[in-house]
């Protein structure tokens, strides 16, 4: 995708890969203006994946954006994108149980949210694990704005390869092999 990012619409309905100097790699899409979908490729809950989450999505300034928002896992998330840079910096606040017990939230979240709800009452959530990372972006595209194909299935080990060769998506933004 060749574009110049200017405003907030330019924004929505972008699909990114981005691996974070620490190594870790998230798939994340600004599904509209209100709720993103990610998916986790590498890290501590490596295989974890959310759809319609709900999340603070806004424009700081011209081609900067701020998304935020909190999971039922007590998880605090702040993201910068700086897409015209092929950058981003984000912030994860994890509650200390799920640096304890990553495996609980490795799962699509949509369906397990009453357990998510429960290991955040039955383990301790503070001191929080505080992870700053710079992040480079390594693929976007313009998947438009409620495309619910783009995060529709689990992570597997050569997603990200497969969408950055164009094998996963056809030129409409829909999944190839459903």
């Amino acid at each position: 995708m060749t574009k110049t990012f200017k405003t907030l619409d330019d924004f929505l309905g972008t699909h990114f890969i981005y691996t974070y100097d620490n190594g870790w790699e998230y798939e994340w899409y600004a599904k509209n203006d209100h709720t993103v979908d990610y998916r986790i490729h590498g890290g501590m809950v490596a295989g974890r994946w959310v759809t319609d989450q709900e999340a603070d999505i806004l424009m700081l300034t011209e081609g900067i954006y701020k998304v935020s928002w909190t999971e039922p896992t007590g998880t605090d998330v702040a993201l910068d994108f700086m897409p015209n840079e092929n950058k981003m910096h984000g912030t994860i606040f994890f509650p200390k149980w799920v640096e304890e017990h990553p495996e609980i939230t490795v799962t699509y979240q949509n369906e397990h949210i009453d357990l998510m709800e429960e290991s955040r009452e039955k383990y301790e959530t503070y001191p929080k694990l505080v992870v700053p990372e710079m992040a480079k972006i390594t693929y976007m595209g313009d998947a438009g704005q409620n495309n619910e194909d783009v995060i529709s299935e689990a992570p597997y080990k050569e997603l990200p390869d497969d969408i950055r060769a164009g094998k996963y998506f056809d030129e409409n933004y829909k999944r190839i092999n459903k």
